[in-house]
């Protein structure tokens, strides 16, 4: 069984940040992500590179270390219907309820850093799909 990941764990792994241990830890683990993960991934490098945390040398090098990671791209056509179902549900975007849309299709959960998807979840039938990044 794999683990469906997002790209706020996936970036702990190129960004010294809280919870780069934990997300380092997953890696022992299957782990799987909806496709757009490496698309949202790049997009967080780019705002650290405006931002002037990291060089645009730096973003390129790192984005380059994610399509490396051990992780099994998962198509999202066959999630989106689910995603938009669970984003009306929930109040949250689609692109974050991919992730869940995907634990469910691959009966698994996500982990995630990302608090409001979390915080979304917890009083949802999905609660127990979706696990905050320890």
């Amino acid at each position: 069984m794999s683990v469906i990941i997002d790209a706020s764990v996936a970036l702990k792994w190129v960004l010294d940040e809280p919870g780069s241990e934990a997300a380092f830890a997953l890696r022992d683990q299957a782990l799987a992500a909806p496709a757009l993960w490496l698309v949202e991934a790049a997009n967080g490098l780019w705002r650290r590179s405006l931002q002037g945390e990291i060089t645009e040398d730096e973003a390129l090098e790192r984005l380059s270390e994610l399509v490396n990671a051990p992780v099994r791209p998962l198509p999202i056509e066959a999630d989106l219907i689910s995603a938009l179902r669970l984003a009306a549900t929930l109040g949250h975007p689609v692109y974050d309820c991919l992730c869940i849309a995907a634990a469910i299709r691959e009966d698994t959960h996500v982990v995630t850093s990302d608090r409001r998807l979390y915080e979304r979840t917890r009083e949802s039938a999905q609660a127990e799909r979706v696990r905050l990044l320890a």
